[in-house]
């Protein structure tokens, strides 16, 4: 039996969420494991209602469940940054979820907007450090208001976030057993200090990793190479920023949003998956947001979990309904509900 911990969040996160926990239940009952979850109201309505964020307790709470299933973050009525800070980054940065693991997979049946490539040409995943880099706030502003305003943000590398990122990259290329390629991407032309230190950590443990093939690009030269020639990737593994940026890059050459899944990954404790579109709260409460970004989060959820099987049967799932069912990704333009979708979704578990 896993306990997971449920966040609905924002927006249409609630209906994403609803659809996974549809179909992790009929996945679950077929192969005869238990899921028992508690929900969480954390997000934009109790921030409104309350003036809170996260209650005192809530990071240890979390910490004690198998996984952490988040819908979405964001409210229109509230400030932007505030709950992407107060709710997101503390929960990674408080849980350690040291690793952000993003697939870029094109599934059958999905169009992206790359000229003639294909499924087999668009499968890698990018493995971004989650804790560190600019995100980790530190910096400030001098004389702010004022002509002579200063605003100093700073990247934070340390040999054990650096280490323990890659380490985990080469682990993940070796356990994919697909090109057995991983590409470190960085800036050492001009960042100097901190991919000094990517770069020298990428080397010293790849030694430990001798049939692993290590590739670098600078991050502007991946941007072109993932639109150019996608199929040159297997795992890139990279800061925190650079992060940020090329797995939304990488989300949009997959399909977009709407199929787009990551997690946020703490080995030795508890992880967070969530699909990664934001709470987009003009579809709210209509029936119509594509929900298979949020099934694949709940199926990256039990891989982690170590469901390989239950894992497996719910991306057939998704790829039999890209292949024979929807017309579009985007919402509204599915063919199918956002409940429809998600039952969908279950009957090919059950069928299978």
């Amino acid at each position: 039996m896993y306990n997971v911990a449920v966040i609905p969040g924002d927006g249409t996160g609630p209906e994403q969420v609803r659809e996974g926990l549809k179909v992790l239940e009929v996945v679950s009952e077929k192969l005869k494991f238990k899921i028992e979850t508690v929900t969480y109201d954390f997000g934009g309505e109790r921030y409104l209602r309350t003036g809170e964020t996260l209650p005192e307790n809530a990071v240890k709470e979390l910490s004690e469940f198998d996984a952490i299933y988040l819908g979405a973050i964001g409210h229109p009525h509230v400030r932007p940054g505030i709950l992407e800070k107060d709710i997101l980054l503390k929960l990674r940065f408080e849980l350690d979820q040291y690793i952000n693991l993003r697939p870029v997979k094109l599934y059958p049946g999905v169009e992206t907007p790359l000229k003639d490539k294909g499924p087999e040409d668009i499968d890698f995943v990018v493995v971004r450090e989650n804790t560190e880099g600019l995100y980790a706030g530190a910096g400030g502003v001098l004389k702010k208001g004022t002509i002579d305003e200063v605003a100093v943000q700073e990247s934070i590398n340390t040999r054990k976030g650096v280490e323990r990122c890659i380490k985990y990259a080469y682990d993940y290329c070796k356990k994919r057993r697909n090109k057995k390629t991983l590409t470190l991407c960085g800036k050492t032309n001009v960042l100097t200090y901190a991919f000094d230190l990517w770069d020298r950590v990428f080397n010293e443990i790849g030694k430990e990793y001798p049939d692993i093939k290590r590739e670098y690009g600078h991050v502007d030269a991946i941007c072109m190479w993932m639109i150019k020639n996608p199929e040159w990737f297997d795992v890139i593994v990279t800061d925190n920023m650079f992060g940020d940026i090329i797995t939304d890059l990488g989300a949009i050459i997959q399909g977009g949003m709407g199929i787009a899944a990551g997690g946020n990954i703490n080995p030795e404790g508890v992880s967070m998956f969530e699909p990664i579109g934001g709470s987009a709260p003009k579809y709210g409460g209509k029936n119509i947001i594509n929900p298979l970004a949020a099934i694949c989060a709940a199926s990256m959820m039990l891989e982690i979990l170590g469901e390989s099987r239950a894992a497996h049967l719910m991306e057939q799932a998704v790829t039999k309904v890209c292949v024979n069912d929807i017309h579009s990704l985007s919402a509204g333009k599915m063919g199918y509900s956002t409940s429809e979708l998600g039952d969908l979704v279950a009957k090919y578990i059950q069928d299978s």
